[in-house]
């Protein structure tokens, strides 16, 4: 797109709520001569499922709100203003491309079912005039450079690595992003409260493992602790199936799910850190577990609409159940393994599992139980404050054997909590404090 006068973009955003980094913003400001913002809280998303949970609890809710919060605040920074919503995109955006003559509207491209479908009625109700560009912003390796077709990609994570470590390289993240003319907004709108939403307001517990709040500026705080202040990036691997407290692993997951961190600045962080002080299996540690991140993104990509039926991207049939007494002793942790009680009582205390204890609790209630695994997932959509949606179904689909997992392997619980939890320390801290209910 040519360098334009007088004309006004329109930034509409999703899972990518950063200034830093973000092409969306990049390419409007380059293009247009003034650009305006908007984010919607989808009352979709605050709604019961199918499987009856709500689509987005209370811990994630809280935590969009703050970094929706802190969104506004940088862009300000940036002459660019943002309009709030508690309204479907596909009714919002035709009216303010109406309202403020706006000419093009920018947004990060989306490619599953949920998301498409938005996409496609909101470009129904525009008009043929409105340019509508769309990013792939949430990739480490981004989809134009990994040289392979949707089809080629690998069904198995050691090819894709392998393949992508060889062939790839990660694009540099976008800097130096102009000031956008200050523009006369008529609205103000505001942002909504937890009430707002459907929830009671609520203390995060003592004991949560994510005491943190959303927004880019407490990722990119987080970012600068974990690496430069205390350099626990260093010992990454020796610690990252650690259960209890804030550090044993970098916990960007929640600001990766929504967009306000960028995965490419993790990575160049990461390489900042290896010139400046030193390169371990822990820095590449790091990067590998974001190349599973990118992994999890491409099979969606690849298989679609299939990550989410039962049988998954295998087809497999399996003799499920849907019990329901079975389903709630498991979300309650009244479950006949301690070490997955204690996990799903953190879980449901503070909306954070670490990632050791969710291998063990899918695979219980996937193996151990058979039950259903998309009322696990979708429990974990529900509950997880990191929730992302390639992740949460790509894992799922892994440990309940209709995935990735050429192996189809049963996680031993009683010895997974022997070797994680050997003097029963985590355990002790969830079962005691469910005592005090």
């Amino acid at each position: 797109m040519q360098q334009k006068q007088n004309n006004r973009a329109l930034i509409w955003f999703r899972n990518n709520l950063r200034v830093h980094d973000n092409t969306s913003i990049f390419e409007a400001l380059k293009n247009h001569n003034s650009v305006l913002a908007l984010y919607c809280f989808d009352p979709r998303h605050f709604r019961v499922t199918q499987f009856g949970f709500k689509k987005t609890e209370k811990f994630r809710a809280r935590f969009l709100i703050q970094t929706i919060t802190d969104l506004k605040q940088q862009l300000s920074k940036l002459n660019i203003p943002l309009l709030i919503y508690q309204n479907t995109p596909e009714n919002c955006i035709p009216n303010i491309v109406s309202n403020y003559n706006i000419d093009a509207v920018y947004t990060q491209k989306e490619w599953t079912k949920e998301e498409v479908l938005v996409t496609d009625n909101l470009k129904k109700n525009l008009l043929n005039s409105i340019s509508f560009i769309e990013n792939y912003d949430q990739f480490l390796f981004h989809p134009e450079d990994i040289e392979l077709a949707k089809n080629e990609i690998p069904d198995v994570f050691t090819d894709f690595r392998k393949h992508l470590e060889k062939n790839s390289k990660v694009r540099t993240v976008i800097s130096n992003i102009n000031k956008g003319t200050s523009n006369v907004i008529t609205e103000n709108t505001l942002i909504p409260t937890l009430k707002d939403l459907g929830f009671h307001d609520y203390e995060t517990h003592s004991n949560t493992a994510f005491p943190f709040q959303g927004g880019e500026s407490n990722a990119l705080q987080r970012l600068h602790y974990y690496f430069f202040e205390t350099k626990k990036l260093g010992v990454y691997k020796q610690t990252r199936n650690g259960l209890i407290g804030k550090d044993f692993s970098s916990k960007f997951s929640p600001w990766l799910a929504n967009g306000s961190l960028s995965v490419r600045t993790i990575y160049w962080e990461v390489k900042r850190f290896e010139q400046e002080y030193f390169k371990n299996e822990s820095t590449y540690w790091l990067v590998f577990e974001l190349i599973w991140r990118d992994y999890f993104k491409y099979i969606s990509l690849k298989h679609q609409n299939n990550i989410f039926k039962i049988g998954g991207i295998l087809k497999k049939t399996y003799d499920w159940n849907d019990d329901e007494k079975l389903i709630k002793n498991w979300i309650a942790g009244t479950t006949t393994e301690p070490f997955v009680n204690a996990n799903m009582i953190e879980l449901r205390k503070t909306g954070w599992m670490s990632n050791r204890g969710r291998q063990n609790v899918a695979s219980f209630f996937a193996k151990a139980l058979e039950l259903d695994w998309r009322i696990g997932a979708a429990y974990f959509e529900s509950m997880l404050l990191d929730y992302d949606v390639h992740s949460n179904y790509g894992n799922w689909m892994y440990v309940s054997g209709v995935g990735n997992d050429p192996r189809d392997r049963k996680f031993n619980i009683k010895l997974q909590a022997e070797r994680y939890d050997a003097a029963s320390k985590y355990q002790n801290v969830w079962l005691q404090n469910k005592l005090f209910e």
